[in-house]
């Protein structure tokens, strides 16, 4: 087995239990086309427990494109963080940046992170990221699999195949992709409705409707996913915390999730 990254092991109370890893791609951040971070020496540090947050050195930051608003934001594993408007010309994108210069975090002290939402591209070596930093430790697989698979709502099949394509994400229930013909699409409309994931791309949804009753954004597909799920462009799936699911004859237990 091979190393893992680089780790700080935040484990004392003064410290707040926060994990900080050396991050081994090169991260740019651009607003208004302007690089405002270009780094090879990413900290990732996680402030969330699902992805980190990319901490760089202020050398590697356009310091003089931050402007100090003055304003703090409490932390109580990090401490105090000092806000920084970025701007580029006309373009001011406020509260953009953060450091932690008093951090009882010795490792923050001498980074500044950037807020994801406040740049517009972010690019991990050459590839553009969207929603949030990609988590190293979350593993994607696509497998084709020949086991019998069912979705029933409200006592109706909507969506039935013997070879179904199943999605294992870590953390996530297993998902059940369908081929088109074997869903009732006659069951399906449309909505306006999308989602992002940096893993697998932009999703559309549909509603699923039974008689009178509209089960909103039930289902949802990846037309055109990121090249690493190209394997499930098309295919339609359905939450598992919201119908029910056959498998192979086996009722399967909702799961409780966030989409829940």
């Amino acid at each position: 087995m091979s190393p893992g990254p680089e780790t700080t092991d935040a484990t004392s109370a003064a410290r707040g239990r926060v994990r900080v890893e050396h991050g081994p791609k090169r991260v740019r951040a651009y607003l208004a086309g302007v690089p405002i971070v270009d780094s090879t020496h990413v900290r990732m540090v996680w402030e969330n427990p699902s992805y980190p947050t990319y901490y760089f050195p202020l050398a590697d930051v356009r310091v003089d494109l931050l402007h100090a608003t003055g304003e703090t934001r409490r932390s109580p594993s990090r401490g105090d963080a000092h806000l920084y408007d970025a701007r580029v010309g006309d373009r001011v994108a406020p509260a953009a940046a953060y450091r932690h210069a008093d951090s009882p975090i010795d490792d923050l002290r001498e980074l500044i992170a950037l807020s994801w939402g406040a740049m517009d591209h972010w690019f991990e070596e050459d590839e553009e990221v969207r929603v949030h930093p990609r988590n190293p430790y979350t593993r994607v697989d696509i497998l084709a699999s020949s086991r019998s698979v069912r979705v029933e709502i409200d006592g109706v099949v909507v969506a039935q195949s013997d070879h179904p394509t199943l999605l294992f994400e870590t953390g996530l229930p297993t998902r059940y992709y369908f081929a088109k013909p074997d869903v009732r699409l006659d069951l399906l409309v449309p909505t306006e409705s999308a989602s992002a994931c940096p893993y697998k791309g932009t999703a559309r949804y549909w509603s699923v409707v039974i008689g009178e009753t509209v089960h909103a954004d039930f289902a949802w597909a990846y037309d055109y996913p990121l090249p690493e799920s190209i394997r499930i462009a098309g295919l339609i799936c359905f939450y598992n915390e919201r119908v029910d699911l056959v498998v192979d004859g086996e009722h399967l237990e909702r799961p409780k999730t966030k989409f829940s």
